[in-house]
C-alpha cells in the first residue's frame, strides 16, 4: 500500500496512532474572533461516548459522501468522508471553530488517525490562543527612535542628507514619532506658547494642531526659497500658492493662518507638515552644495539656508517639548552634536541681536570703538553639559569677532538651559548659574539671548 505525500496511508490511517484519544476540540475564545464581519458558529457541544457496534466500512462511489445506510434509529445525512488534502485544507478553520458540523466531526476523527494533521491541529490551536492575548501590546515611544538610528548608523541612505540639514530632519521625525503616539482627542490639548519682547515674557494658548499648523506655515519661508509651493496660501482663500504678497515674518504667517482658518486645525495638519518636510529634505539633497547659502527671508532679517534649518530644527524641537509636556509625553534633548550647533548658531546671533536691543535702548551703549587692531569687548560664554562649549561674544559691534583677549565678562550655563533661554521660556534674570566680571554686559547679553526667541 503506498503512503501519500504528508505521511498518511492512502485510506487516512496511520498505523502508529491507531487508537489514540481524542484532540479536544478549538478553545472557546476563538468565537469571539472577527472573521471579516462573519458570525462564527459554536463549537459543537460535547458528547457523551456511546456504545457503537462495530459497523462495516463503507465503499465510496463519491468523493465527498458515503453509502453506507444510517443506524436504525439515527435519521439524518450520513457521516463525511473526504479525502485526506481536504481534510488537511480544514485545519485552519477547524481551529477558528468555522467548520460546520460535520465537518468538525469529519476532522476530528480523522485527527484520530493521522499523526501529522494532529500535529498541526495543535500548532494552529495554540496560535489562535495567542490571539487573545492579555497584555498590553504599547511600544516603548523611543522604540522608532533607536531603531531609525540603529539603521541609519549600518546603511547610509543612498541619497544622503547633507550634514548641515540632518538636525531638521531628526527633530521633524522625532516630533512626527510623538505626534503618532498621541490619540485623537490630544490634539486639542491646550498648549501655551512663550516667547520674550523686549522686557517682558509673553505666551499665546493654542493646541497641539495649532502649533503643527504653526510649524508648517514658518517653514514655508524655505518652502518659498527653494521654489516649492508654500502652505500659507492653502489658508487664504484665492491665494496662488506661490504669492509675493503673503506675510514674510513668522508672527504675522502664524496670525494670518490661525485666523483664516475656517475652523481650529485638527488633527489632519499633520500630514501636510510631515509631508513639507520630506519635501524640504529632498529638495535640499538634490540640490547640491550651492544651496547651503541660498538666502531665506524672514522679513526683518535673513538667514542662509544652512542656518534657516537649523533654526527651524531648533522650533521643532522646542515646539515638541511644548506638546510633550501638554499631553505628558516623554521627550529628550537634541543629540549632542545637533545641540551644539544649535547654540553656536544662537551664539552667532547674539551680537547683531546686541545691536538690535542698542538702537531701541533697551541696552547700554557701546563702550569702545572697533578698530582694525581693536575688536572691541568680548563676553566669554561658556556652555556645559550635553552639547557645550566655549563662545566669545563681541559686545561692542555686530561685525566684530569675539576674542578671549578682551573679555570682560563670563556667564557659565547648562546647555539646555541656555537654549530654554534663547527660547523665551527661562527669564533672563534666573538664567546664569555663573556670572564673573561685567554685570551690565551680562545683563545685556541674556537679554538679548531671550529676545532671539518670538513665536
Amino acid at each position: 500500500m503506498n503512503d501519500d505525500a504528508d505521511g498518511c496511508e492512502g485510506d487516512g490511517r496511520d498505523d502508529e496512532v491507531r487508537g489514540a484519544r481524542r484532540i479536544p476540540g478549538p478553545r472557546a475564545a476563538a468565537d469571539d474572533l472577527d472573521m471579516g464581519h462573519v458570525t462564527l458558529p459554536p463549537p459543537p457541544a460535547p458528547q457523551q461516548p456511546e456504545a457503537v457496534p462495530p459497523q462495516p466500512e463503507a465503499t465510496v462511489d463519491h468523493p465527498g459522501r458515503s453509502e453506507q445506510s444510517d443506524p436504525p434509529g439515527h435519521p439524518g445525512p450520513p457521516a463525511l468522508v473526504l479525502p485526506h488534502r481536504v481534510l488537511k485544507a480544514l485545519l485552519g478553520a477547524w481551529a477558528l471553530a468555522a467548520c460546520s458540523a460535520e465537518e468538525t466531526e469529519a476532522v476530528e476523527a480523522h485527527l484520530t488517525e493521522c499523526a501529522p494533521c494532529a500535529d498541526e491541529a495543535l500548532r494552529l490551536r495554540d496560535a489562535v490562543g495567542l490571539l487573545h492575548a492579555d497584555g498590553s501590546l504599547d511600544l516603548d515611544p523611543l522604540l522608532r527612535t533607536r531603531v531609525l538610528e540603529n539603521c541609519l548608523s549600518r546603511r547610509p541612505a543612498k541619497i544622503p542628507v547633507p550634514d548641515w540639514a540632518s538636525p531638521y530632519d531628526a527633530e521633524t521625525a522625532r516630533l512626527d514619532a510623538l505626534l503618532r503616539d498621541i490619540g485623537s482627542s490630544e490634539w486639542h490639548a491646550p498648549v501655551r506658547l512663550k516667547w520674550f519682547e523686549g522686557e517682558r515674557a509673553v505666551n499665546r494658548k493654542t493646541t497641539v494642531a495649532g502649533v503643527i499648523g504653526h510649524l508648517m506655515t514658518v517653514d514655508g519661508l524655505i518652502s518659498s526659497a527653494l521654489g516649492l509651493d508654500d502652505p500659507l496660501a492653502d489658508s487664504v482663500p484665492g491665494t496662488p500658492r506661490r504669492s509675493p504678497g503673503l506675510p514674510l515674518t513668522p508672527t504675522a504667517r502664524t496670525e494670518t493662518y490661525w485666523s483664516s482658518a475656517r475652523r481650529p486645525p485638527t488633527r489632519t495638519v499633520r500630514e501636510p507638515w510631515r509631508d513639507q518636510s520630506h519635501a524640504l529634505i529632498r529638495t535640499v539633497s538634490f540640490a547640491g552644495r550651492g544651496v547651503a547659502d541660498l538666502s531665506v527671508s524672514y522679513g526683518d532679517f535673513a538667514l542662509p539656508l544652512r542656518d534657516a534649518l537649523l533654526d527651524r530644527a531648533f522650533e521643532c524641537w522646542v515646539h515638541g517639548g511644548d506638546i510633550a509636556d501638554a499631553v505628558d509625553y516623554p521627550y529628550e534633548a537634541p543629540s549632542a552634536a545637533h545641540l551644539n550647533r544649535m547654540i553656536d548658531l544662537a551664539a552667532r546671533l547674539l551680537p547683531a541681536a546686541l545691536a538690535e536691543r542698542r538702537r531701541a535702548g533697551l541696552a547700554g551703549p557701546a563702550r569702545h570703538l572697533v578698530t582694525a587692531g581693536s575688536p572691541g569687548r568680548s563676553l566669554h560664554l561658556e556652555v556645559e553639559g550635553s552639547g557645550g562649549g566655549n563662545w566669545y561674544i563681541a559686545l561692542d559691534s555686530p561685525a566684530a569677532l569675539g576674542s578671549p583677549d578682551h573679555t570682560v565678562a563670563q556667564v557659565a550655563l547648562d546647555g539646555t538651559e541656555f537654549c530654554q533661554l534663547v527660547a523665551g521660556h527661562v527669564p533672563p534674570v534666573e538664567a546664569a548659574a555663573g556670572q564673573r566680571g561685567d554685570r551690565e554686559a551680562i545683563r545685556d547679553v541674556l537679554f538679548a539671548a531671550a529676545s532671539l526667541s518670538r513665536l
